[in-house]
């Protein structure tokens, strides 16, 4: 992978300004490509991470406990679609039922943050994030609920300005209709 290239984003930023029919250098646009590439930085800043060193240190289960699931509701994220490089944004739900390992709590948002920092589609981002819990602390099953608004439906094309999109992603016991229930009303509620 290579490093982000601040000089060929800025220089594709002003040749898209000039064959829009756009002058770079008047007021209000001669900076324009210098934000672009700022926030092309941090919107991709996710590429070449390693996201499951995302998870840190783990912790063992306590000896003698039942390996209960565990879900982290509401982490809000932002990407990239890829299809048009035009934002989408939202929340990850996601629950893990472990085998002999705890993540911290904080590391599953670090996870979801990496991973939607790179061009993504919502379908893929989900299973990026399932598998990086499950092969990172050997999960018995993962559960992924992403619940999104596309700028590339909001502002383009149909125009749905109120549609999200739900993807699920699931992985080892939580696949299972019956054992995703419970976390499925839980993701649901109202605290």
């Amino acid at each position: 992978m290579t490093a982000f290239d601040r000089a060929r984003v800025e220089a594709a930023v002003h040749e898209i300004l000039i064959a829009i029919g756009e002058d770079p250098s008047r007021g209000g646009l001669d900076r324009t490509p210098a934000r672009v590439a700022d926030a092309y930085e941090e919107f991709f800043s996710g590429l070449g991470v390693d996201a499951v060193s995302m998870l840190g240190d783990t912790f063992a289960v306590p000896e003698g406990a039942e390996a209960e699931p565990v879900l982290v509701r509401d982490i809000e994220f932002r990407s990239v679609c890829e299809h048009h490089l035009l934002p989408f944004t939202g929340v990850a739900h996601v629950a893990y039922v472990p085998s002999n390992r705890l993540i911290g709590l904080g590391r599953i948002a670090s996870v979801v943050d990496a991973l939607a920092s790179r061009p993504q589609l919502q379908e893929r981002l989900g299973d990026e994030i399932a598998a990086v819990i499950e092969d990172g602390v050997d999960a018995r099953g993962v559960l992924v609920v992403l619940d999104a608004q596309h700028d590339c439906v909001r502002t383009r094309g149909p125009r749905q300005t109120r549609s999200s999109t739900v993807t699920v992603s699931s992985r080892g016991t939580l696949s299972q209709p019956a054992e995703r229930a419970e976390l499925m009303s839980l993701i649901g509620a109202t605290t």
